[in-house]
């Protein structure tokens, strides 16, 4: 991965809100401004257990990880990303909660819309041109192995298998955790949390990731903007 460039298509919560400070201070790391945050009041252990997801930052992921298609530039990218989000309407997701997914904890929807679906959806597809084809190696890390047959399938066809009917909205707060520790942190992050404001999806955010270093917001591009 050393000196490639990646691109993804995000939703990030708005800076400065209480869900941004929340998930920044669990994973240790603002993905808008780059900055290295300490972890919340006595759960400094959660720089343990939080390497993966801080790489990319608190999100929620729209359109994996993707490197540039030949002739695409960033800039074209961001055009597209501002088209979309000109002609969307803002998208209710509600509350959201702590929950154990698979093996990692993550603020999941308590009810997810359809709409919700459907705008990751209309993601993936809108932003499929501009991806270029998965190497060999890079379908090896998204371990096909373990998948079903349709997990495959997808990967194949659009470079990740959570899309579509796989989607899932998550935005993941810990590692792939050992059993015996999931629920332990699911309490603790939950108690963390606290109720929380319901969340309204609002805007697309493009990221890039140069080489191996953590990803950081290039654009957040509000919706009706």
């Amino acid at each position: 991965m050393t000196g490639m460039t990646r691109y993804a298509l995000y939703f990030t919560p708005t800076p400065g809100s209480d869900l941004a400070r929340f998930g920044n201070a669990v994973l240790g790391y603002d993905n808008h401004t780059g900055a290295e945050l300490p972890r919340p009041d006595g759960m400094a252990d959660l720089a343990g257990v939080t390497g993966s997801p801080r790489l990319y930052g608190f999100h929620a992921t729209l359109k994996a990880p993707m490197r540039l298609a030949p002739g695409i530039a960033e800039a074209d990218l961001l055009a597209a990303a501002g088209t979309l989000a000109a002609d969307h309407p803002p998208v209710p997701v509600g509350p959201l909660q702590v929950a154990t997914l698979g093996a990692f904890t993550a603020l999941i929807p308590q009810a997810a819309p359809p709409e919700l679906g459907l705008f990751a959806a209309e993601c993936v597809a809108a932003f499929e041109p501009f991806r270029a084809r998965l190497t060999e190696s890079e379908t090896a890390r998204r371990k096909p192995e373990r998948l079903s047959p349709r997990g495959r399938a997808l990967l194949a066809a659009w470079g990740y298998p959570h899309v579509f009917e796989e989607f899932r909205f998550h935005m993941t707060l810990t590692d792939a955790l050992p059993e015996a520790a999931r629920a332990p942190w699911r309490e603790r992050l939950a108690e963390a949390y606290g109720e929380g404001v319901p969340l309204t999806l609002d805007a697309l955010s493009v990221l890039r990731q140069d080489g191996t270093g953590p990803f950081r917001v290039v654009r957040r591009i509000p919706f009706g903007s």
